[in-house]
């Protein structure tokens, strides 16, 4: 993730003619250590551009899973994990 990030940094900040970082802090990751703790991962990513004020729908940013869940949107992306389809249709 560091040089991803690193390489990103470079070429936007020559696209953009800018200097700096692209993001606050460094890259963290943490491992869903339980199921049920899968949910709580997935609302709090989908959440996050609505807190970042990106949009004021979660259904609105098109990077998200958020609408293939909550409508049932196809994407052929989006590989839901067996526990999610175990909690049912609706």
């Amino acid at each position: 993730m560091k040089r991803v990030a690193d390489r990103q940094t470079r070429y936007t900040n020559k696209i953009e003619k800018r200097t700096g970082s692209l993001w606050e802090g460094r890259f963290r990751s943490s491992i869903v250590s339980t199921e049920e703790y899968l949910p709580a991962c997935c609302r709090y990513i989908e959440l996050n551009p609505m807190r970042a004020a990106m949009v004021t729908d979660p259904a609105e940013y098109q990077w998200s899973s958020y609408a293939a869940k909550v409508f049932g949107t196809h994407d052929q992306i989006i590989d839901f994990h067996p526990f999610y389809l175990s909690l049912g249709d609706n």
